[in-house]
């Protein structure tokens, strides 16, 4: 079964497009939220649940399973997700 893919991102970053659009290039299962189109208490606990994952919570944040991917990086996104 693969693993749980998780994608946090902001809508206006390039990076995040980036990165969503190479998993929907590669066919890959994922749920997304754009963290900025958040409001209040919803948009505090995600941010919470980001910096678990990454401290800097900075975007995007890319948890694959139990590895978290800062930035749009194909290698490691590869590697993760056990794309050749």
């Amino acid at each position: 079964m693969p693993p749980k893919v998780m994608l946090y991102a902001l809508s206006t970053c390039i990076h995040c497009k980036n990165t969503k659009k190479y998993l929907d290039e590669h066919n890959v299962d994922y749920d997304y939220v754009y963290v900025d189109q958040l409001a209040g208490d919803e948009r505090k606990e995600l941010i919470a649940k980001v910096k678990e994952y990454n401290p800097k919570c900075s975007f995007p944040t890319l948890v694959i399973g139990e590895k978290c991917i800062v930035g749009f990086k194909k290698d490691e996104i590869n590697q993760a997700l056990g794309i050749e």
